[in-house]
């Protein structure tokens, strides 16, 4: 009897295996696993982007099975989204997707051809809409500007320039900046040796005897006009 078991447990097993399909099976677990089927998204650490953009564009894979959802599933369709540097993915079972949000940070308001843009910390420029709250942001002029800005802020941020008080960043195609500050004290920087020019302007605009001219000056390797 024990034989005869064995026998037709063998067959069933032959039977199985000569028409397995894999591809047949992914269909059958698509479709019938109602369990495992994708019913809810869940958005974390964003600040810019709104949840509803995001579900939007990921409407698509509702009601796919969790198990065969892959990453590019849900990155493709969130690549044209404004602020979006990268995403984490995590499933949390038997039917949640966890998508985590990793944004570019605003910096800068940059005018070119007429036009109002937000230029971001990736050098992304994006279409300055009215209900945009970002009127706060420094304002950035000149021809070529959006290749330069972002190392240049990063110079500023890096040496700790009160980047706070700079309203306007203007600047010329042989490669330097000017900054006019909050007060309308501008600063002149030179093409080269910046960094030297960026720490000698904080030191400047740190002494009192420096609180009344509306210029300075630093061009010129070594000296310092004023006026």
């Amino acid at each position: 009897m024990k034989k005869l078991y064995r026998i037709l447990l063998l067959i069933i097993v032959l039977i199985f295996l000569s028409t397995y399909n894999p591809s047949e099976f992914n269909l059958i677990l698509q479709k019938n696993n109602t369990f495992l089927k994708i019913q809810k998204i869940e958005i974390v650490n964003n600040f810019l982007i709104k949840d509803s953009e995001i579900k939007e564009k990921l409407s698509k894979i509702y009601n796919k099975n969790i198990f065969l959802i892959k990453r590019k599933d849900i990155e493709d369709p969130l690549k044209e989204i404004n602020f979006l540097k990268k995403i984490e993915v995590k499933k949390k079972y038997p039917n949640t997707i966890i998508v985590e949000i990793f944004e570019t940070k605003p910096v800068a308001i940059l005018y070119k051809n007429k036009a109002k843009y937000l230029l971001d910390s990736s050098s992304n420029l994006i279409l300055f809409k009215d209900n945009m709250n970002f009127n706060q942001l420094p304002s950035v002029f000149g021809e070529g500007a959006k290749n330069h800005f972002i190392y240049f802020f990063g110079q500023l941020e890096n040496n700790n320039f009160p980047i706070k008080d700079v309203k306007k960043f203007y600047f010329f195609q042989i490669g330097r900046w000017d900054l006019q500050l909050a007060n309308d004290k501008i600063i002149k920087f030179s093409h080269n040796n910046i960094e030297d020019a960026i720490k000698k302007s904080i030191e400047l605009l740190d002494r009192k005897d420096f609180e009344n001219y509306n210029i300075i000056d630093l061009r010129i390797d070594g000296k310092i006009i004023v006026e």
